[in-house]
């Protein structure tokens, strides 16, 4: 009986309800966020706003997560968008304009601006942790065909900051935070193998032990339950947990299991190939495993050479896994000249 894919149900969720606890919040904006302002934040005032909003059409939205946290003598907003889409998409910079115009509305509905009467700032911020590397414009003004004459006075910008979570922990350049649990969850999202994973978990343990961390420790428990694990392998299945046995009692489950895990995922995907015993879930697999290969020898994939991947069949993407070690450049892997 092969098992159905993961729920992105599930895995939004356990997202959302990581995100609604304080500790990740401080962990998002003290390790991802390289800004002076971020200095000056006052964590301990971290505070969970509504995130549902009655438009004029009456449509509700229930999707995101609001913290708000003092910077000065002022508030400022912190609206998480989080992103699971398995594909990019383009006009999120549209869908992040209209959630922060709906944040104001409501503000200003309730009343609640500023000293000097003007709205208080908003950090919109995209979790993504999709397969491929985001492309989307990252701010609405580059979605707007610009017309010359002065009419290019009333295009629209607005911006998010973007967190492609394969992007940062595959950057060789990238230097972990430490202690971080939101780097943490990232590492364990983004990661194939199987011991330091654990190493991993160790650290959560270490980190979350304390008491005021127990909604924390138990809110990691059912994304790894719900999501990492029957991603990474599955058919492994954890025990229902009770209030006694929390992230420690994973972390030693898995260690004593990890024995009889299947030699180290040497192909991306396979395990879902595996499952369902389809053949394109094999050569889903392997295209990633060679594009992950590409990236690490060669940089960046240009367009040219994503496009060759998308087309090529099994046999051919064989033949370029075998040959890539050998291969000087890109051009001389994929036997073709770049298209400009």
């Amino acid at each position: 009986m092969t098992r159905p894919p993961i729920s992105m149900t599930h895995h939004d969720n356990s997202y959302k309800l990581l995100f609604s606890h304080p500790r990740m919040v401080r962990d998002l904006l003290t390790g991802f966020v390289k800004e002076a302002w971020v200095e000056q934040l006052d964590f301990t005032s971290l505070e969970k706003v509504s995130g549902s909003y009655v438009t004029d059409e009456l449509r509700d939205r229930e999707d995101d997560i609001i913290w708000r946290i003092r910077w000065g003598k002022d508030w400022l907003y912190v609206y998480l968008l989080l992103e699971f889409q398995s594909s990019v998409d383009r006009f999120m910079a549209v869908r992040i304009m209209s959630y922060v115009g709906l944040l104001y509305q409501d503000l200003i509905r309730q009343k609640k601006l500023t000293p000097s009467g003007k709205l208080p700032p908003v950090l919109p911020v995209v979790l993504y942790n999709g397969e491929e590397r985001w492309r989307a414009a990252p701010d609405i003004a580059n979605l707007v065909e610009q017309v010359p004459g002065g009419l290019e006075r009333y295009r629209p910008a607005l911006g998010y900051l973007l967190l492609d979570e394969g992007a940062i922990v595959n950057d060789p350049a990238w230097s972990e935070p430490a202690r971080n649990v939101v780097a943490a969850l990232f590492r364990l999202e983004n990661n194939r193998d199987e011991q330091e994973m654990l190493n991993v978990l160790g650290k959560l343990v270490d980190w979350l032990k304390a008491p005021e961390q127990t909604g924390l420790r138990r809110a990691f428990v059912i994304w790894i339950r719900r999501v990492l694990l029957p991603h990474r392998v599955p058919g492994m299945e954890l025990p229902e947990l009770n209030d006694l046995q929390e992230l420690h009692e994973v972390h030693t489950m898995l260690a004593e299991r990890i024995k009889k895990w299947p030699e180290r995922w040497r192909q991306e995907g396979l395990e879902q190939g595996l499952e369902q015993g389809l053949e394109q879930g094999r050569e889903q697999g392997t295209r990633r495993m060679l594009a992950r290969q590409i990236v690490k020898k060669y940089g960046a994939i240009p367009s040219w050479a994503q496009t060759r991947l998308d087309q090529a069949d099994p046999e051919q993407l064989e033949t370029w896994a075998d040959a890539i070690l050998e291969a000087e450049t890109l051009e001389a892997l994929l036997s073709e000249a770049p298209r400009h």
